[in-house]
């Protein structure tokens, strides 16, 4: 393709509607107070308190930062989606029954409205230190024991001795699973551990305890000797422990290690008890976002975002964006987990499903050319092409054809698709993923033959084809068509989609406008002009091919799946994705 002509293209179709905003599972706006988080949204968080000992400190320290920190997660339960708190020991300072009394009481608010949280004992939580977990009844076990999580909707189970605890969340549609480990566990301690994550073998596991790792320099975490311990008798061997977040030691720092399976085991230390006002009950919101992939980690302090007016200290404390308190953890979860919590596929979809009302073509790419419509769209192959078990997991079939030198599909000469002019509206759909490295620029995904002058058009280019749906460089989507009801062409432009990536592709027009999807979300560039059919020389369609004044100049590079053609404008809910996307929670 010439420059002249890409120029041309790039310009089309300028003129585009506003796209309409895709909602996200939860909201996020700070003004929505109370509510109940969405456990199914694909958005959550994990709310995280280290050392608040300064402030239970006998006769010194102040509650009321830590009163604030527990409201602020009471009234955004909803708005940041908080599915669960966990408190990382050291809650006073010197063990004694009055402070332990005080913080139990501020933790009151959460027993009351039911929320999930946890709780272990710090080195200052337990009278002796140098015990471990069977040091018996203490005033911290009187409190924080077992017995204050009986009503708990995520508690689910002590050791004998009541140090360590386990609780089972559900959010993203699925279950996670907290350990809660006291700062000194025993042979028993480590054996009821083990125990837990054998009985819950499926769950994702984040483990919380006092003493792990420490800064060990430029924010970069090292395991202190206990935390060895734990690394080597409990972590690194089970699969599930993907997240550790401990404080004790200051400053934050975090790390990733690699455990026994060659999988990433991120470690996280946070505490600020050194800091102003002994941390000002800081929190650490670990926002999990299962699409993405990522984890975005946020430090605030709730006491002091809610006053009116700060003292110079004050200012510098009520979010800490350094590179230790404000980042990203990049995780694919289902690649993660896959080993104990393998995804589960949905199975191919009987054809009759996916023959909705006004269907004229479906094709499943990989396992044959037969129009599985009935209504004689069969294809043809021209060179060479190789099926595959590569499938998007969402596509009704579990097939796909590879495009990747000259070959190419065409309809046969005498499918009635050939001669459709879709006057009252159409939906193409097709699953498509680009090889890493794609760098085969306007070559065709579903393209007419026969160019514009084929059917006196005149304006624009008319050795363009008469209908167009390609992908430019970078994997950018163009549907380019000549209507029934304009001289030239109307354009409708894509976004730059990843590579080895399957991606489902929608081209939607009600007989009026076309508006072109991306896995079930709307496009920006989508022209305003009404565009009313397409024009027919009653030519055949070629799959995977690009064509200039019918002469077929390129073929794809990369892989198609399923492919169907409806004669109507159908809703998202009625793409080919979407029964499969609901089947395995991700639409």
């Amino acid at each position: 393709m010439t420059a002249s002509r890409r120029s041309f293209l790039l310009g089309t179709g300028a003129s585009a509607a506003a796209a309409a905003l895709v909602t996200p599972g939860s909201a996020t706006a700070d003004n929505v107070v109370g509510g109940r988080p969405d456990r199914e949204s694909r958005r959550f968080t994990l709310a995280v308190i280290p050392d608040t000992q300064y402030m239970f400190d006998l006769d010194r320290g102040d509650s009321a930062p830590l009163k604030a920190t527990l409201q602020y997660l009471v009234d955004r339960q909803r708005s940041e989606n908080i599915v669960f708190v966990s408190h990382l020991g050291d809650l006073v300072e010197n063990a004694r029954k009055s402070e332990i009394d005080d913080i139990s009481e501020r933790f009151e608010v959460l027993d009351r409205r039911r929320i999930g949280y946890s709780v272990l004992a710090g080195n200052h939580d337990v009278p002796d230190s140098r015990l471990d977990d069977q040091r018996g009844r203490t005033p911290y076990l009187d409190r924080f024991g077992p017995q204050r999580f009986r009503t708990s909707p995520t508690f689910r189970g002590a050791s004998a001795d009541g140090y360590n605890s386990f609780h089972v969340f559900r959010a993203g549609g699925k279950e996670w699973l907290v350990l809660a480990l006291d700062w000194r566990m025993s042979a028993k301690g480590f054996e009821w551990a083990r125990s837990v994550l054998a009985e819950h073998a499926r769950l994702p596991v984040i483990l919380t305890t006092h003493e792990l790792v420490y800064d060990g320099g430029d924010g970069v975490a090292s395991m202190s000797d206990y935390g060895r311990r734990l690394w080597n008798e409990l972590i690194k061997d089970n699969d599930q422990v993907f997240l550790t977040l401990n404080g004790h030691f200051w400053p934050p720092a975090r790390a990733t290690m690699t455990n026994a399976f060659g999988n990433d085991v991120h470690v996280h230390i946070t505490n600020y008890q050194d800091r102003y006002y002994g941390g000002g009950a800081m929190i650490r919101l670990y926002h999990f976002d299962l699409d993405r992939g990522v984890v975005d980690v946020r430090t605030v302090s709730p006491w002091l975002l809610g006053k009116k007016s700060l003292n110079p200290l004050e200012r510098k404390e009520t979010e800490l964006t350094g590179p230790a308190d404000r980042f990203s953890v990049p995780i694919d979860f289902e690649q993660r987990f896959a080993r104990f919590d393998p995804p589960v596929l949905p199975a191919p979809q009987p054809v009759r499903d996916v023959l909705v009302r006004g269907t004229v073509a479906y094709w499943r790419l990989g396992e044959g050319l037969k129009d599985l419509s009935g209504n004689g769209n069969d294809l043809r192959q021209v060179g060479s092409l190789t099926a595959s078990d590569d499938h998007s997991r969402l596509a009704p079939s579990h097939r796909s054809l590879y495009f990747g030198k000259d070959g190419y599909l065409s309809t046969v000469d005498s499918a009635p698709v050939n001669r459709e002019t879709f006057e009252r509206g159409y939906t193409i759909e097709v699953f498509l993923k680009l090889p890493q490295g794609f760098n085969h620029p306007w070559c065709g995904l579903f393209t007419k033959l026969a160019p514009g002058s084929a059917v006196g058009k005149t304006g624009d280019d008319p050795s363009e084809p008469i209908a167009t749906l390609n992908v430019a460089g970078g994997g950018q989507l163009q549907w380019a068509v000549f209507p029934r009801n304009l001289p030239g062409i109307s354009t409708n432009w894509g976004h730059e989609m990843d590579y080895e990536t399957w991606w489902h592709i929608a081209v939607v027009n009600d007989g009026v406008h076309a508006t072109l999807y991306v896995d079930g979300s709307p496009l920006l560039r989508n022209p305003s002009t009404p565009a009313r059919g397409i024009s027919t020389a009653g030519d055949p369609w070629l799959v995977g091919a690009y064509a200039y004044n019918k002469v077929v100049e390129k073929s794809l590079h990369g892989w198609v799946g399923d492919m169907r053609i409806v004669g109507r404008a159908l809703d998202r809910s009625e793409f080919m994705r979407s029964k499969a996307a609901r089947t395995s929670g991700t639409d």
